[in-house]
């Protein structure tokens, strides 16, 4: 595999508006708060944010969902322009959206506005679901998912497809490979009779996944915890996949980030398990680095920029947000073909010196052009990958010239970490770190410990390298 593959998400989009203020008095008519100096922001909602959030880990996403004339139409199709590919159903009412109001990042109020539902299906969209390698069903219950069941079983039946509940919505197609509800949700669905509750334990979760892979005839439920991780079950005695740290911050969206990442491994042919792994992984880290706020837009830009875009959007958003809460911002680079000990050994020393840290990355044709022809030796979209999954890389950027100097007035990190075995006189970027008042730091390099000599020892025969 050489790159992401492509994944096709069917589901009801929102469009969401958060309005950040302060509070520092009541009304004198009423003894409510007054929120001054509100900012407003957009941002994709429901089965769009969850396609921008795949996207987002440079998979080609086409969405299928309802969208008609009105303003919060309109609106949305200008956020997700050159992100994903648009497949339209026609949209029955005004598209939902929802309001915020948040003080101190924490939520006072919620408005509620439109009641659209999709009408009808459209031989488009059953044609990108009948064609699709592999599907996320994001369903907020305003029917998407519902004018496409016969085709969306049909496709559970050749391809992974991974099912994102809603207690409004109706139940999953028999034959998914994953359903991702959260432990309110996975009780409210397994309990018809019952209200959702607050708190669920691991018996009660695990008894809820167990009832609703019987009821929905699903390979597999992966039950989500919150800042416990989630439960993954396929029937039968579940597995514990626990939230690597605990992550303080929005939790809005992270369910949307884990069932993206989720159906987006399970498009690249990884195992269930591995899967729900880094999906919960990516929620966390989701939620560390600012939840929805990450994929915001000021009120008066339509047009996403061209950063939000890029591969790079994700590293320039997390330097930003750390600079911004008075952090340090650090950042690595290198090819990291064949990824050893040496390297992990020198990302967790730079980790440790700051609040965040950016991988800058060698794109393929670079590394061809300082390696030679027959590197490297695994592609780029394989290397992003495995520095995503560890747990000291906050984000991972990739540039094309032959040295990142482009890439690091951009991100402007306060630390620029290189291995030993560099001198400051053979760095050609220091003097542009040093510019903003940033500091190259040297970190000590295991010996012993590199690339080329992995791939000299394994092209070597068996018997030759035994002597």
């Amino acid at each position: 595999m050489t790159s992401p593959a492509p994944l096709l998400v069917v589901g009801d989009a929102l469009l969401d508006h958060d309005v950040h203020g302060r509070v520092d008095r009541l009304a004198p008519d009423a003894p409510v708060p007054v929120v001054s100096g509100p900012r407003r922001a957009s941002r994709p909602g429901g089965a769009a944010l969850a396609a921008c959030l795949a996207a987002a880990d440079g998979r080609p996403v086409t969405l299928v969902t309802a969208l008609g004339d009105d303003p919060a139409s309109r609106a949305l199709r200008d956020l997700l322009a050159g992100r994903v590919d648009l497949v339209e159903l026609p949209l029955t009412g005004d598209l939902s959206s929802k309001t915020r109001v948040l003080v101190d990042g924490r939520p006072l109020l919620r408005l509620d506005d439109g009641d659209g539902r999709a009408r009808e299906a459209t031989e488009a969209a059953r044609r990108a679901i009948a064609e699709a390698g592999a599907v996320l069903v994001s369903d907020y219950g305003r029917d998407t998912a519902a004018v496409l069941r016969e085709d969306l079983a049909l496709a559970a039946a050749r391809a992974p497809l991974t099912w994102d509940p809603h207690p409004r919505g109706g139940p999953p197609v028999p034959g998914v490979r994953l359903a991702t509800p959260s432990a309110a949700e996975a009780h409210t669905l397994a309990h018809t009779d019952t209200s959702p509750t607050a708190d669920h334990d691991l018996h009660t979760a695990a008894q809820d996944a167990d009832r609703l892979v019987h009821a929905w005839h699903a390979a597999s439920v992966a039950v989500t915890l919150g800042g416990r991780g989630a439960l993954l079950s396929h029937g039968g005695t579940p597995l514990l996949v626990p939230s690597p740290v605990t992550a303080d911050g929005d939790a809005c969206g992270a369910g949307d980030r884990f069932a993206a990442t989720a159906a987006g491994l399970l498009a690249d042919g990884e195992l269930v398990e591995t899967a729900v792994r880094q999906a919960v992984h990516a929620a966390t880290r989701y939620v560390a680095e600012g939840g929805v706020r990450s994929d915001a837009v000021d009120a008066g830009r339509a047009e996403p920029r061209a950063a939000d875009r890029a591969p790079t959007g994700d590293a320039l958003r997390t330097a930003a947000r750390v600079r911004a809460a008075g952090g340090t911002v650090v950042a690595a680079g290198g090819c990291f073909d064949l990824l050893h000990a040496g390297h992990v050994a020198l990302l967790q020393a730079a980790r440790r010196t700051g609040d965040c840290l950016v991988v800058c990355v060698n794109s393929d044709a670079s590394v061809r052009r300082r390696k030679g022809s027959g590197r490297p030796l695994v592609p780029e979209a394989d290397r992003i990958r495995v520095l995503r999954a560890l747990e000291c890389v906050d984000a991972v950027a990739v540039f094309d010239e032959d040295t990142p100097e482009r890439l690091l007035a951009e991100l402007r990190p306060h630390i620029w970490a290189k291995g030993g075995d560099y001198a400051l006189a053979r760095l050609p970027e220091a003097a542009l770190v040093e510019s903003w008042g940033g500091q190259v730091v040297l970190f000590p390099y295991l010996d012993g410990r590199s690339t080329t000599g992995i791939a000299e020892r394994a092209a070597l025969t068996p018997g030759r390298a035994a002597r």
